[in-house]
């Protein structure tokens, strides 16, 4: 089979100027994209801000013959936000490509957390992952053609002690993923997710440095630069870390349906059993799937 090539293609990648978004940005420039590297340059927190670390990845970029211009936007802004993408426009006068890496920590238990330290991860994490897909959707939908990549955790899909906030919002942009997989269907606007497990600025503290460095970023940019090929699968998780690859489904079970005297709390209790029963389960692809098994049930089926 041939080469993953992105040649024509106009790639943006957020949070660009280091860790997994630097290697995204890297390799989608070294297969033939134009890149806009952007990143606010700020903290793990959050705080601060400079331009240095997405000027330097450019200048990466360029020392190998591809394309790339830096952006500073904070993704959460809306002006910054269309303005990242109307310079996009006006240099290269499309946008394929959309990778949602940027994001922030602030660990702490939710007895010790600030409703500002939940309120900022969800605005970094859930609204500069919206905002972006916001301002490039209609672009997309108008060439019949998107791929974007946003980016999960196993904090959100299993839970991490001291991450309530983080969880959240890496949940939250599952849900957001799985509603535009079937609205961008009839226009080639494919959307996945992947859930990457790297040694990054965001990681450094929370495991031991010999195991960090086993996590290379760039053993996990080669799941997220198929994600965004022509090629590429729709509302799939793909799991990645040191080379090794997997996906996460949610399944739901058959279920039993009750009725009568066993409709109640106590006919769940003792139905506890066949409803978590594996047999039969099964990964739906919309939220009408599980609708359907209900009227199914209700008929007898």
């Amino acid at each position: 089979m041939s080469d993953i090539r992105f040649d024509g293609k106009v790639a943006i990648v957020t949070g660009a100027g280091g860790g997994l978004g630097r290697q995204h940005a890297l390799e989608l420039a070294r297969r033939g994209a134009k890149v806009v590297v952007n990143d606010l340059g700020g903290s793990v927190d959050g705080s601060g801000g400079s331009s240095a670390a997405a000027l330097a990845v450019v200048e990466e970029i360029k020392a190998f013959g591809g394309e790339a211009i830096a952006h500073g936007a904070s993704v959460t802004g809306d002006a910054g936000v269309a303005d990242m993408v109307k310079t996009a426009m006006d240099t290269w006068g499309q946008i394929d490509i959309l990778i949602a890496n940027a994001g922030i920590l602030r660990d702490k238990t939710l007895t010790k957390m600030e409703l500002a330290d939940f309120e900022l991860v969800m605005q970094v994490h859930v609204w500069g992952t919206f905002k972006p897909i916001k301002a490039v959707w209609d672009i997309m939908k108008a060439q019949n053609y998107g791929r974007i990549v946003v980016t999960t955790s196993s904090s959100g899909m299993y839970g991490n002690f001291g991450q309530s906030n983080y969880g959240a919002a890496k949940m939250a942009v599952l849900g957001l993923m799985n509603t535009l997989k079937l609205e961008g269907a009839k226009n080639n606007i494919k959307i996945n997710a992947i859930s990457p497990v790297a040694a990054t600025r965001m990681t450094e503290g929370l495991m031991p440095p010999e195991v960090l460095a086993k996590l290379a970023p760039e053993a996990v940019t080669p799941g997220v630069v198929y994600l965004v090929s022509e090629d590429a699968p729709t509302g799939a998780i793909l799991t990645a870390g040191a080379g090794a690859f997997g996906l996460t489904r949610l399944y739901e079970t058959e279920g039993v349906y009750l009725t009568d005297g066993d409709l109640s709390a106590e006919g769940v209790r003792d139905h506890w059993e066949q409803i978590t029963a594996e047999d039969g389960q099964k990964a739906y692809f919309n939220g009408g799937e599980q609708g359907q098994k209900f009227f199914r049930k209700m008929a007898g089926g």
